[in-house]
């Protein structure tokens, strides 16, 4: 899934608004573009759009040039697009807060193309429930959104995350870590969830399928750039419509599109489809924009700054959840007002709905 090392993330909001002086106070028209992306299934259709003409196509309409740029690092991909390096980042609903938005960049969730419905698991090897991990170690990505899986997860049962211990274990280092004999518990994605799952002995005991619509995926772009720029929001927003729905061909259009991303994300086309299946994709604009304009969406995002604040995420110098402001469809927000600094706005998909674009 995402690779979030978030040991990397624990810059502090002094330091990330630090970076944002490498920005100019106020954003301008422009013809060029750039946005970063990282390897995970619900991403995989920008680089292959870039790949079929789909980018070009779009950009070339509306005037101006896109670059579809891969970062190794997902949260190197954030903190370069916080620093200014890139217009946009594709990135999880819980990172665009607790690092751009957090470090002052006002950033604007222009595309909402998904949300974990399995992807992301807590795995036991000794107990069959999830009642039983306490008193255990727990390996993870700590502050990641196996760390938010994990106090959800608690929640459900009744146990607080002083019923265990965490111990942060990089993604790339999580299977080999699970296999290891002290090892009892993990918590991670996919494909790394896969191969621990099919280990003997191992138990999926809670997944995000069991809190549908937390964990959520999305293109952001600094919203001074979108206001400047409305091209660059019509041209994202086509290309994206225009790649999941080849994307979701169940032709042979569609199969060669996918066994495309799925060489693009180094995975089989198997393990693509399989990941597919634990991922929730809006495929239509309509039903993404009416995603986006649900009031559960402002519940997910209480529960998401709640747990960020607990876990300093929100920048040493915040004094409380409200610190940063949170702006949803229609003009409710959460947080100050005063200081909104992550923004969902459901304008381009609606656009791309009612055939605006």
């Amino acid at each position: 899934m995402r690779a979030l090392k978030h040991c990397f993330k624990l810059l502090t909001a002094a330091a990330l608004c630090s970076l944002t002086l490498l920005q100019p106070a106020h954003a301008e028209a422009k013809k060029e573009f750039d946005i970063a992306w990282s390897i995970y299934v619900g991403w995989m259709p920008w680089p292959y759009a870039e790949q079929a003409g789909i980018v070009k196509k779009w950009a070339d309409k509306y005037g101006i040039k896109i670059k579809i740029t891969q970062i190794n690092d997902y949260v190197e991909s954030i903190n370069q697009y916080t620093a200014g390096k890139f217009d946009g980042v594709t990135v999880t609903n819980m990172d665009a807060l607790t690092i751009p938005a957090a470090g002052g960049v006002d950033t604007t969730a222009l595309l909402i193309g998904d949300y974990s419905n399995g992807n992301d698991g807590i795995v036991l090897k000794k107990g069959k429930t999830l009642a039983e991990i306490k008193g255990q170690k727990v390996n993870l990505v700590e502050l990641s959104v196996s760390h938010y899986l994990l106090a959800r997860g608690l929640d459900s049962v009744k146990l607080k995350e002083k019923d265990i211990k965490t111990v942060n274990t990089s993604d790339a280092d999580i299977v080999s870590a699970y296999k290891a004999k002290d090892t009892t518990a993990v918590v991670t994605w996919n494909p790394q969830l896969s191969e621990i799952k099919a280990e003997p002995g191992a138990a999926l005991v809670f997944d995000s399928s069991k809190i549908p619509g937390e964990i959520i995926d999305t293109l952001v772009v600094n919203t001074q750039t979108l206001k400047d720029n409305p091209a660059l929001g019509k041209a994202l927003a086509g290309i994206w419509y225009d790649t999941l729905k080849v994307m979701s061909s169940t032709g042979a259009d569609g199969v060669a599109a996918r066994a495309a991303m799925a060489k693009l994300s180094g995975a089989s086309s198997a393990s693509f489809e399989g990941q597919l299946k634990t991922t929730r994709m809006f495929y239509t604009s309509a039903e993404a924009a009416a995603f986006t304009k649900d009031a559960k969406l402002v519940q997910t995002m209480e529960l998401v700054r709640s747990f960020s604040f607990d876990h300093g995420l929100l920048g040493a110098n915040a004094p409380d959840k409200d610190f940063v402001g949170i702006a949803f469809p229609g003009g409710q927000t959460l947080g100050s007002k005063s200081n909104i600094k992550m923004r969902f706005d459901a304008t381009y998909m609606t656009m791309a709905a009612e055939g605006k674009l």
